[in-house]
């Protein structure tokens, strides 16, 4: 059979052979040729991938975090049986199931495809729009079903997973970082995108009317798998590297990496989750409306923590983003105990920011650190340490996602216990302290790891 690579074939496939299998299967297809990519369409079938793989994942967050700004409203009407401690619970076990979720859609991508499995997942997020609108139009559901309904949620999590699993087979080494950085600002601007359109259809706090984001996003998702159909491709390349998996999963590194990525992207997705109900619990003078200022902020701010760490090294600027963290959480707890509303707010917005920051820094530090002891011109060492870096990711990125899970119930506990956010406050700073010193000690000193270059 004849190989096509200078123009698509009459099915509107590139790079497949002359008769293709059905299902937009790209079988010789290699974005590291350099004459491929640029004239026979390789760049053009990579950027759309890239666009509706966006698509798919914004989906994904807003689902994920559609939970985080619904709840409040179902606690304010009164009539579904909800406590503060109730609420977070259902605005914590989404991003527990999304955490874990996280693992095995890594390796989706390899099982089914790119683009079938992009379809199953945009599909997967009716199901917890329906089961919001399910209780929504239910007052009287047990809890115990509440939660299992908002843990679906989590379907939306995962997501990332598989999308950047995907997406990195499509572009070269030189365009990998761009186009995975756009596609994770991609997945993290849904967050305050529900946030911040959720209460405008929410209608006066009206009961009912807090199924309308749920609602909106039913017919959203399946043209998100629509569009996937339509538009993109299964890469035959695209295989699950076991092998990789199994090389990071020795080294210490990656769970050193994924213990900090905790503290950056755990704390951003976790006061993501637990800052419009804080702000109903501690300051509801502030309109919850503006929650979504703070994961606005802190996704937006995400690419500039990548770009300082490639200029002053990613392990200072990842000191730097907990010290920030840890000044942000001393402001909160300035805040509650002067009463102060707007400290409140503005400490938050500073938490967030830090997290973003870390976020950028921590995903350098992890192939600067994989290079250790590869020489100059080892192609084989070199390619072995990028697949093992990018396995490393694929793990911190779903053990970072339990701090999603871990906040919200350390800031339900803290209220509990003790009527006050401040131990939670207090646990979290002494949490920033150790990450500080950990990366200290490890990567940030002269010489880490015996590198010359900074980490």
């Amino acid at each position: 059979m004849a190989v096509q690579t200078d123009e698509r074939d009459p099915a509107g496939r590139l790079g497949t052979i002359a008769d293709p299998r059905p299902g937009r299967w790209v079988d010789t297809y290699d974005p590291e040729d350099t004459e491929q990519w640029a004239r026979g369409g390789g760049r053009q079938l990579a950027r759309r991938n890239l666009f509706f793989s966006i698509v798919a994942e914004f989906l994904g967050f807003t689902v994920w975090q559609l939970w985080s700004i619904s709840a409040p409203f179902l606690l304010a009407a009164g009539t579904y049986g909800l406590t503060q401690d109730l609420v977070f619970w259902l605005i914590a076990v989404p991003n527990l199931v999304g955490a874990t979720l996280r693992f095995p859609y890594s390796f989706a991508v390899g099982r089914f495809g790119g683009r079938n499995w992009t379809i199953i997942s945009a599909l997967l997020l009716v199901v917890p729009c329906l089961g919001l609108v399910y209780v929504v139009y239910n007052p009287g559901t047990p809890f115990w079903l509440m939660l299992l309904l908002a843990a679906t949620a989590g379907f939306g999590g995962g997501n990332f997973a598989s999308s950047m699993s995907n997406i990195s087979y499509f572009f070269p080494e030189r365009e990998k970082g761009s186009a995975l950085g756009l596609n994770a600002a991609g997945g993290n601007i849904g967050v305050p995108v529900i946030q911040a359109v959720a209460p405008l259809v929410i209608v006066g706090g009206a009961a009912l009317t807090t199924a309308r984001p749920a609602i909106a996003l039913i017919p959203l998702s399946v043209l998100a798998a629509v569009l996937a159909w339509r538009f993109m491709d299964n890469l035959s390349d695209a295989k699950a590297d076991g092998g990789a998996w199994r090389l990071a999963g020795k080294d210490r590194h990656t769970w050193i990496m994924s213990f900090l990525y905790i503290g950056t992207f755990g704390s951003f997705i976790g006061y993501s989750s637990a800052f419009p109900s804080l702000i109903q619990n501690q300051f509801p003078v502030i309109p919850i409306g503006l929650a979504f200022l703070g994961p606005l902020a802190g996704a937006l701010i995400r690419p500039v923590g990548g770009k300082l760490s490639d200029r002053v090294g990613g392990s200072i600027v990842t000191v730097a983003s907990f010290a920030l963290l840890g000044l942000g959480a001393l402001g909160a707890i300035l805040a509650i105990s002067t009463g102060s509303a707007l400290l409140f707010f503005l400490s938050f917005v500073v938490l967030f920011l830090a997290s973003g920051i870390g976020n950028g820094s921590t995903y350098r530090m992890i192939p600067v650190i994989f290079r250790r002891g590869v020489q100059a011109g080892d192609r084989a060492a070199t390619v072995t340490a990028k697949r093992t870096a990018a396995a490393c990711i694929g793990i911190a990125a779903g053990i970072g996602a339990y701090g999603g899970f871990f906040i919200p119930r350390g800031f339900a506990t803290s209220l509990g216990s003790f009527g006050s956010l401040v131990p939670a406050l207090v646990a979290l700073i002494g949490f920033y302290v150790v990450c500080i010193l950990v990366t200290v000690v490890v990567y940030a000193r002269r010489g880490a790891l015996g590198m010359s270059e900074r980490i």
